[in-house]
């Protein structure tokens, strides 16, 4: 039986290329794609045998070394690397345990009562929406949905229309869920979401499967309106400290014509209470 670690470096293995690590001599004449154990084994400097195991589960207690070796053969980067480490050495939850850690502070919900140049939510770990502002629900009104970020992009029909570049916001989203959630792995809500999903969506289950790890920390986006066409967002999230887990994404449209454009959305619509709290799954 596999473990997460071992999950984490098949899956890292299977998605390098030979060319990546300077081993394209050939390459062409592989029968399955990425890199073979020996080879990674080569790499980080272990033996084949031992790297083996540690895939198998059969090790799950590798020196710093071995990691920092393995987090330089696959080319992670800081998120990335962090995850391989707490994988390794899995640490106990910090947070809370029932229903009041996805309560939103009033003092957040009136900073995104208060934030007119784009669409702000709070999310949580495992995605899911827990407020919202006004300007959000008239960009996402055509998914349906709008409890969790994970729902919408890979179970809404309109989800591609939305976002216009959707491969590239549904990829960094799945890798932005597997940073959230870290090495906590069991947890219910999260696996629960994850069977939905990959029940639903192949485009999900093969995403999922390559164990992507990059925290979404600021991004440049766009979404698609009907009524006021293309728009460009530049967004960035915060870390709420007094809830852990929770995130503040805020987004400002970009100057010029998508700036023009959400003023014209924006005043299609009449003001309405624009704190709109959902709880979670």
């Amino acid at each position: 039986m596999g473990t997460p670690l071992g999950d984490f470096l098949r899956a890292r293995r299977q998605i390098m290329s030979p060319d990546e690590v300077g081993l394209s001599r050939g390459a062409s004449h592989r029968r399955t794609p990425g890199l073979r154990r020996d080879e990674v084994a080569l790499l980080a400097g272990v033996s084949r045998d031992y790297y083996t195991r540690l895939e198998q589960g059969r090790d799950r207690c590798p020196s710093d070394q071995v990691l920092n070796a393995l987090a330089r053969v696959f080319q992670l980067d800081a998120d990335a690397t962090e995850h391989l480490y707490q994988l390794a050495h899995p640490r106990a939850r910090s947070w809370g345990i029932d229903g009041g850690k996805d309560k939103v502070k009033p003092q957040v919900l009136r900073l995104m009562d208060s934030w007119g140049h784009g669409p702000a939510s709070v999310v949580n770990r495992r995605t899911d929406v827990l407020a919202h502002n006004s300007l959000f629900a008239a960009l996402a009104e055509r998914l349906g949905r709008t409890d969790n970020f994970m729902r919408m992009l890979f179970l809404s029909p309109e989800a591609r229309r939305v976002w216009p570049d959707w491969e590239q916001e549904a990829g960094s989203m799945v890798a932005h869920l597997r940073a959230a959630v870290g090495a906590d792995n069991k947890d219910p809500s999260v696996l629960e979401l994850v069977e939905e999903l990959s029940e639903s969506s192949e485009d999900f289950r093969q995403m999922w499967a390559r164990h992507d790890v990059r925290a979404r920390r600021h991004n440049v986006y766009r979404l698609h309106h009907p009524l006021v066409g293309d728009l460009i967002f530049w967004d960035e999230s915060f870390s709420i400290d007094s809830a852990p887990g929770q995130r503040v994404f805020l987004s400002q449209a970009e100057p010029g014509p998508s700036e023009e454009a959400l003023a014209k959305l924006s005043a299609m619509r009449p003001r309405v209470d624009q704190s709109c709290e959902t709880s979670s799954r």
